[in-house]
């Protein structure tokens, strides 16, 4: 497979199948609270915003429309109601594993060519 189609097939995927990442915090949001999840260390707001990942209110204002979404999902905290945990949500992490699987064997292609 040559480069460009190889990219034209993956930005195809992400328009027809992740529609609701709309730039590259909305990526960054949904990665770093899908790293920590899976770490089984999930991140509250505070730890979002101190990811410097963009300003406050524009972190803020992307991590709103992801959970309006249904993306994210706010989690109670289980050891401290006050706050509560970001997760992604079920359906979001199956497309977000296909879209892995696309990835990898994308890669894998262009390194046998």
């Amino acid at each position: 497979m040559k480069l460009f189609a190889a990219l034209r097939q993956i930005r195809d995927f992400e328009r027809g199948q992740l529609p609701f990442l709309k730039n590259l915090i909305d990526f960054d949001l949904i990665i770093e609270i899908g790293y920590a999840e899976e770490n089984d260390k999930p991140l509250t707001l505070k730890q979002v915003l101190l990811l410097n990942l963009s300003s406050r209110t524009t972190v803020r204002r992307r991590l709103a429309r992801l959970i309006e979404a249904g993306v994210v999902r706010r989690r109670k905290n289980a050891n401290d109601q006050r706050s509560s945990h970001l997760i992604i949500s079920g359906a979001s992490l199956k497309l977000l594993g296909k879209y892995g699987v696309l990835l990898a064997a994308t890669c894998a292609l262009l390194s046998a060519s």
